[in-house]
């Protein structure tokens, strides 16, 4: 029963996390015009909070290995109340920035202890099932949280948004206490040592793959918002129900690359990524047509989540065969190259926003999508090679 319980929190950190890293795009538009300042420029908040996010992980994770861990998450999500309860105060782009800044620090190893803890604590055959659920998290914060944030934002006020995560993270404190786990082991050792994981070619190229196939989400994503209603024309009331719709498959995304993970992992992988980057060199054409344009985009939300639970896991066993003490590293590198990949996906949309049309973002999200296809490819020769 407590494992149920402890399973069901570990999702609810990461929906808390997924409402503070997203709903941001989700109410841009309303933070323009308070501020006066022009998207592209605030496209640049989602930019730096994911290469801040991508930078201190690995660095907070290392070092808060020296403390037991369930004492350093609950210190991190206190800094992460902080953070967040500082953007909902933001009266200016610069706080609103450092406030983001903060939050970001923090977020890449709360995700990553609840992992590892995740790992520990989940008989071995429910591993691929509760590391599907966990990256759901994310998911369920974009059925709920964005579509609930934009709501609260344009009826009241983006600040608003942020004042109710700030409850969230409040509750989930108050869980913790109760329901953390305190006793999954830890191996010590320096940076160095921790680090030696990073020599691996497969953890080299897994890593890759993942900035690819993000990059290629949020060449989307960072503009989800004008896309369906400038380029697709959706008004407001359809806009929420599109993103609570995206959010429901990047769900069903999860929960296909939990099943992926237990039945050949990379193998069939391969071809839901060639399908994404066919659906992408597509979405120009689809968006004339709304509602084709729509599930165009709804499709490629299965496929860009449909990595985690297979790329996790890979990570995690060659830790634990060859590099036991740089397991806590080895559960953040997801979370870690996912944001170098979402700073290098909105920065590309920005610059796409800036000198061509929106609706040419899907093209340039297919760059990525060759890349992150060549690289399922060659990671799973290797695979083959090696077993």
């Amino acid at each position: 029963m407590k494992y149920r319980l402890q399973a069901c929190l570990f999702v609810f950190i990461a929906f808390m996390l997924g409402c503070n890293e997203y709903i941001i795009v989700g109410v841009l538009p309303d933070i323009s015009s308070e501020f006066g300042t022009g998207l592209s420029q605030l496209g640049l908040l989602v930019t730096i909070f994911a290469l801040v996010y991508a930078l201190s992980t690995p660095l907070v994770t290392s070092f808060g290995n020296r403390f037991l861990r369930h004492r350093v998450l609950l210190a991190l999500i206190l800094i992460f109340f902080i953070g967040n309860t500082w953007t909902a105060l933001a009266t200016n782009f610069t706080s609103l920035l450092l406030s983001r800044i903060l939050t970001a620090s923090v977020a890449g190893a709360i995700i990553s202890i609840v992992l590892v803890m995740a790992n520990y604590i989940a008989p071995r055959h429910k591993r691929a099932s509760l590391v599907s659920w966990v990256f759901a998290g994310f998911s369920l914060a974009s059925i709920i949280g964005i579509p609930l944030g934009t709501l609260i934002s344009t009826t009241f006020s983006w600040h608003d948004s942020f004042w109710l995560i700030s409850a969230i993270t409040f509750i989930v404190l108050c869980l913790l206490f109760g329901l953390i786990p305190k006793d999954t082991p830890q191996f010590k050792g320096t940076l160095k040592h921790q680090f030696a994981l990073l020599k691996e070619k497969q953890v080299l190229l897994g890593v890759t793959f993942v900035v690819a196939i993000c990059a290629a989400d949020y060449t989307i994503y960072t503009y989800i918002r004008p896309l369906f209603t400038n380029e697709m024309h959706f008004n407001n009331t359809w806009l929420n129900w599109l993103l609570f719709g995206m959010g429901i498959f990047f769900i069903i995304g999860n929960k296909f690359g939990g099943y992926l993970a237990d039945n050949g992992g990379l193998k069939p992988l391969r071809y839901v990524y060639i399908t994404m980057t066919l659906l992408l060199l597509l979405l120009g054409s689809a968006i004339k047509l709304p509602w084709l344009g729509a599930a165009t985009i709804a499709l490629l939300c299965v496929c860009f989540a449909s990595y985690g639970a297979s790329t996790q896991l890979m990570f995690l066993e060659i830790a634990e065969k060859k590099y036991p003490q740089s397991l806590d590293l080895a559960s953040s590198l997801n979370s870690i190259f996912a944001n170098l990949g979402i700073s290098l996906g909105s920065l590309t949309a920005a610059q796409t926003v800036e000198f061509t049309s929106l609706a040419n973002v899907g093209y340039i999200g297919a760059l990525y999508g060759f890349l992150a296809t060549g690289l399922t490819f060659i990671l799973y020769r290797d695979l083959l090679r090696e077993n």
